[in-house]
């Protein structure tokens, strides 16, 4: 049977898009992804959105902490460029640089390594 080398960093990853929610919350803009399904032309299947998804904007102490309990040893994450720069460029959403400083801050005091993905993303404005 084989066996992980020692220091295998165990760790789970998520896009921000398919789990933060908080659409509209404390000042993020619009997303292309929000632009489509807000435009009332029905291209997506039942009229599904990103809206609220899994919530993890409200209730990332509570997954943080089931992260901590599964023995995570990092999580690899996105950010919601929407959520720190609302209108595409320019002016910086504290709320949203907030939300990624202490979500890294309880990852952390939790032992889980935060590993942030970064693309390019296009905005929807």
């Amino acid at each position: 049977m084989t066996t992980f080398p020692k220091d295998f960093l165990w760790s789970a990853s998520t896009a921000a898009t398919q789990i933060e929610g908080g659409w509209n919350a404390d000042g993020k803009g619009e997303s292309i992804w929000d632009t489509l399904v807000h435009d009332g032309t029905g291209k997506i299947a039942h009229g599904e959105n990103a809206d609220i998804s899994i919530d993890f904007y409200h209730r990332w102490r509570e997954d943080v902490a089931l992260m901590k309990q599964m023995g995570l040893k990092a999580y690899r994450f996105s950010i919601s460029w929407p959520r720190v720069l609302p209108e595409g460029v320019g002016r910086v959403n504290e709320a949203g640089i907030r939300f990624y400083q202490d979500l890294c801050d309880e990852l952390l005091k939790n032992g889980i390594q935060p590993l942030l993905g970064i693309r390019k993303t296009v905005f929807g404005k």
